[in-house]
């Protein structure tokens, strides 16, 4: 029994000691990972549509693939980071004072770096895949392109203008939702069901709006797997393509994130009639679990 309480207490120790208490580094790592693994189901459904020919899936799979890894995600992450797995998120989060400006970097560095690997992970998976499809001739354009796996283009009849404007209007939508969800004065998703709720929208979007560009609606979702198809093959073009598409989703989303949350605010949150909680997101809601110690005025403290 001496013994074994001995071992027992190593064990602890040792837990003690590899535990990390340091609450950006753990916001970190968690963002990172729930957005690695949100963006190796969506890249994989992708890769297996494209290098199946239709075998193994069709354009719904691909929705169903990333709702279910957004779904994931939220369960990875979201008592840790808030599992926002989107920089547009984060961004209208910190433009609502719901997250601390200075918290920004980190969770667009997380993101970023958790989309960069899953892209290299689906590459390295479905390597002989895509080299077996398109005869080793990686194409961002034309009837074998596997670009598109990674990163998201515009359709051939799609203007720059056009798609600015869906790329704002799909993460708006986005927003717009993400506040109801939340707000417990008006129609919350049960608590618990969160994952679910946030992978049904993603799957909504999907199918409603996703025809034209791809509903990156993300720019870390669309960014760092562009520039990981510029590393491993496809070149320059990747960043030329669609007459120069790839700034689009990087920039359009953080106007309809902002506009989407502004509309929901300004149309029903504002006017919850008194006597009820003011806040808007719960405290135990995914999406802000640990921004509420990352409020202006507030100071960030290991625990």
């Amino acid at each position: 029994m001496e013994e074994g309480r001995s071992q027992g207490h190593v064990q602890q120790t040792i837990v003690s000691m590899l535990k990390i208490k340091n609450e950006c580094i753990r916001v970190f790592l968690a963002e990172a990972l729930c957005t690695f693994s949100m963006m190796v189901f969506g890249l994989g459904s992708v890769a297996q549509v494209v290098t199946g020919n239709g075998a193994f899936g069709e354009y719904l799979s691909i929705n169903i693939g990333f709702a279910l890894g957004v779904g994931m995600g939220v369960h990875i992450g979201g008592k840790v980071s808030g599992a926002h797995m989107n920089a547009a998120v984060s961004f209208t989060m910190c433009v609502f004072g719901r997250l601390c400006w200075k918290m920004l970097p980190l969770y667009v560095f997380a993101q970023f770096m958790g989309s960069f690997f899953a892209a290299g992970t689906v590459f390295f998976i479905y390597y002989d895949a895509i080299h077996h499809y398109c005869g080793g001739n990686f194409t961002v354009s034309g009837p074998k392109a596997t670009a598109g796996i990674f990163a998201t283009y515009p359709a051939p009849y799609l203007s720059i203008y056009a798609g600015f404007f869906d790329q704002v209007l799909g993460t708006a939508m986005l927003l717009l939702c993400l506040m109801a969800l939340a707000d417990q004065r008006n129609k919350p998703v049960v608590p618990g069901g969160e994952p679910v709720g946030v992978g049904l929208l993603v799957l909504l979007i999907g199918i409603s709006l996703g025809s034209n560009s791809g509903y990156a609606i993300n720019p870390t979702r669309d960014l760092a797997p562009r520039t990981f198809t510029l590393i491993a093959g496809w070149g320059i073009e990747v960043f030329r393509a669609g007459n120069g598409w790839w700034w689009v989703p990087v920039v359009a989303p953080l106007f309809g994130g902002v506009i989407g949350a502004f509309i929901y605010t300004a149309f029903i949150e504002l006017h919850h009639p008194d006597g009820g909680s003011t806040e808007m997101l719960p405290i135990n809601y995914p999406e802000c679990v640990p921004l509420e110690k990352y409020k202006k005025g507030s100071t960030d403290k290991s625990v």
